[in-house]
């Protein structure tokens, strides 16, 4: 493990162990990290996809792995799996705690892979609605059927064109890891091949259905803590 790495959890540690905030802690640990990607305990995490789009939850989530017993388990819990953080930072706060550099990497996360997911699912959706409404209720030929409306080929063609690029290996299956750089890809093929105005308007459709599952997540969280 780089130095700089080992120090951040050192520097966590301790000022967990001082009294400070863990969740603000934390993302100064973030800040002081270095390595793109790593095997820990029997899984490989990668923080950074493309040498551009940073995870910060990723590596938030290894972390935590170093913490055990130091951290509220169901602040944790509300911070990994629903995106849910323990304390409210505006974006200049969250900016300064993580640092320009990773705060570059995570907006290029944020739309380049989590807003692109989130694109593909609301046109799927779409889709399917009018699948019901004609009253077909097979989900056969969606998924391409979506990426033929966004950008312009089936996800089979992309997903070739796209390994062809980087002399990936032309498999059946495909990692996660590979998906998210996938994903990126589709994201900087959409911002080339797309006009503006259509970029524009995918891009507004995208995180209007991510801050519809966002606000579901939270009242759930919400209920979960009054009934505890």
């Amino acid at each position: 493990m780089p130095t700089g790495d080992t120090q951040a959890i050192q520097g966590l540690k301790n000022a967990i162990g001082e009294g400070r905030n863990w969740y603000v802690a934390l993302l100064e640990a973030v800040r002081l990290w270095s390595s793109p990607e790593e095997d820990y305990s029997g899984r490989h995490y990668q923080y950074l996809v493309d040498n551009e789009a940073f995870d910060w939850l990723v590596l938030t989530e290894r972390l935590c792995e170093e913490l055990d017993e130091l951290i509220p388990e169901k602040e944790r819990i509300n911070l990994l799996f629903f995106g849910i953080p323990p304390v409210e930072l505006s974006k200049d706060e969250f900016k300064n705690l993580i640092g320009a550099s990773k705060y570059r990497g995570h907006l290029n996360y944020f739309y380049g892979i989590l807003v692109e997911q989130f694109l593909l699912l609301s046109v799927i959706e779409e889709i399917r609605k009018k699948k019901r409404v004609l009253g077909l209720n097979n989900d056969n030929g969606v998924v391409d059927e979506a990426h033929q409306r966004i950008y312009g080929a089936t996800q089979a063609a992309l997903l070739k064109q796209f390994r062809s690029e980087r002399h990936y290996p032309q498999l059946r299956s495909i990692r996660l890891n590979e998906l998210n750089e996938f994903t990126y890809w589709l994201f900087k093929y959409r911002m080339k091949t797309r006009d503006k105005s259509r970029v524009a308007s995918d891009t507004k459709k995208a995180l209007t259905k991510l801050h519809e599952i966002s606000d579901l997540k939270a009242r759930r969280v919400y209920h979960s803590t009054l009934e505890g």
